[in-house]
Order: C-alpha cells, then structure tokens, then sequence
C-alpha cells in the first residue's frame, strides 16, 4: 500500500492524505455513538485487528476554540486524549464486528501522556492507535 509508510522518527508511520481513506466522517458515524460537534475523527486510513491510523483536521470554528482561548485558540489536550479514545474505539468497534452492535466503548486509563507541541486552527492530528492488550468486560 502507498497510503503508509515509515518515518525513522519513533517509528510513526506518515499518511498519504492525498489517498482514500477507507473511512470517512459517515461511515465513523455508523460505528461510533458520537455526533458532531462531540466527533473528533474526520477520516480513517488504515485499520487492521492490531492497529488505526485515523485524522483530525483541526479548524477555527471548532466550538472549543470559542472559550480555549478566543485571542489565542489552542486545542484542548482532554480533546486531543479523546480523539485518540474515539480512534482507539473505532479500532475495538471494527475488529469485534457484529459482537459490539449496541455496546458502547469506554475509554478507562492513560498513562504518561506527553503533548510534544500546541495544536491550533489549520493543524491536522494524526492518531495512531496501537492495541497493546484486551480488556475484560467491565
């Protein structure tokens, strides 16, 4: 596949945004409970039982940007840890097929999360999900 392909940098492959994505806002919508302006997964590009790779386009008239800050819009990082949880979601909701229809998935820990720079209008999220274990039902 051209879609991805690997930066010596962390080993965090680069997308090809240019290329289809095998979902997009709709088809997230059809596998996720979250409804816009709660919706922070524009596209997916890749999805394996292991692994996603999704984005977020970030944009002024997000509605966060009206209090964080006005003269100043910077992402929230509790925005940025749910988009990766609604990307992490995804990847559970698509590997578990049939058996997650009508079950909602919650995000339930995170540790050392680090924010390398700001996220502001115009920027573009690349979320990375790799699955490290399954959890039991809780």
């Amino acid at each position: 596949k051209d879609i991805i392909r690997n930066s010596k940098k962390n080993d965090i492959p680069e997308i090809n945004v240019s290329s289809k994505p095998i979902m997009d806002t709709t088809k997230i919508m059809e596998i996720l409970p979250h409804r816009p302006p709660f919706l922070f997964i524009d596209k997916i590009y890749e999805l394996t039982d292991e692994m996603v790779i999704g984005v977020k386009n970030v944009t002024i008239d997000e509605d966060f940007f009206k209090g964080h800050f006005p003269d100043y819009p910077v992402m929230p990082g509790v925005i940025i840890i749910e988009a990766m949880a609604q990307t992490a979601a995804a990847l559970v909701v698509a590997t578990l097929g049939e058996e997650a229809e009508g079950k909602l998935v919650y995000f339930m820990t995170i540790d050392e999360a680090r924010f390398r720079r700001q996220v502001v209008p115009g920027d573009q999220l690349k979320l990375h999900v790799q699955k490290t274990r399954a959890r039991s039902k809780v």
